[in-house]
């Protein structure tokens, strides 16, 4: 088998968050980790081989930085119409290892709020119909932004419409390339300053208060998959009563 690398790395240096959400980490080497070695172990310097302790990293992070799965619950405190949402420790693991389908969106402009008819034309581009459980990942002109001071601005977006399209179908799992599902937050604060409608700030995630569904948000090397015939595995860290957890997202494909 042949395994894509679908997720970010978790950085402090590239501007994929605004300021105040981005990870904040704390590099320590060998020489720094000897006096951890010394008061767990009571062991001097000269005493270790090339007198190296051990390297480590403190990380002050929100669950939402990187490449990470979103939870129910972080749409919405109820779900499927009633039902308490889940959390990220909650959600069903059998979601996250099924077959994938990659929707090529990116002739879609930054800024379009993505319709039903433009999934369905996506899909028929491809043969496909959708099957419950399928992964659907959507390949937008965010990846072409990554790196960028505008990545978080740039991206298409997953209004009420389009997601309900999906998890009516049985989809239980989308992703996307850009920084989140919904509209850009710059290009989603104007509709609403413009038309005053409430219903249409991430009308995307509150979609999750009828349909419990789980997104993959900040993907990459979309590029590299086909459009079918791969598996996704996306298992979400296990953070406990947690809305989101970061994940390691593979395609799998066979050779």
């Amino acid at each position: 088998m042949r395994i894509v690398d679908l997720s970010m790395p978790l950085d402090d240096v590239v501007p994929v968050d605004p300021p105040f959400l981005r990870p904040r980490i704390e590099y320590k080497d060998h020489v720094a980790g000897l006096a951890d070695m010394e008061k767990m172990y009571g062991i001097r310097p000269d005493q270790l081989r090339d007198g190296q302790g051990l390297a480590a990293e403190t990380v002050t992070i929100t669950t939402h930085a990187g490449t990470h799965v979103d939870a129910p619950w972080h749409y919405h405190p109820t779900m499927n119409g009633g039902e308490r949402a889940w959390t990220i420790d909650e959600v069903p693991l059998d979601w996250f290892f099924r077959p994938g389908v990659k929707l090529d969106l990116r002739h879609l402009p930054s800024g379009h709020l993505v319709t039903a008819d433009d999934i369905d034309a996506a899909l028929e581009s491809i043969g496909y119909r959708l099957q419950p459980l399928d992964i659907v990942l959507a390949h937008t002109v965010a990846s072409a932004a990554y790196g960028r001071e505008d990545y978080i601005d740039t991206g298409v977006g997953f209004g009420r419409e389009a997601t309900l399209h999906l998890t009516t179908q049985g989809v239980r799992v989308v992703g996307t390339d850009a920084w989140g599902w919904d509209l850009p937050v710059s290009v989603g604060r104007r509709v609403f300053e413009e038309t005053g409608d409430a219903s249409t700030v991430w009308e995307g995630h509150k979609a999750g208060a009828e349909v419990g569904y789980c997104q993959i948000e900040k993907l990459q090397h979309l590029e590299d998959i086909p459009a079918t015939g791969f598996t996704v595995a996306c298992f979400p860290t296990k953070v406990r009563g947690a809305s989101a957890g970061w994940t390691r997202a593979v395609a799998i494909l066979p050779e």
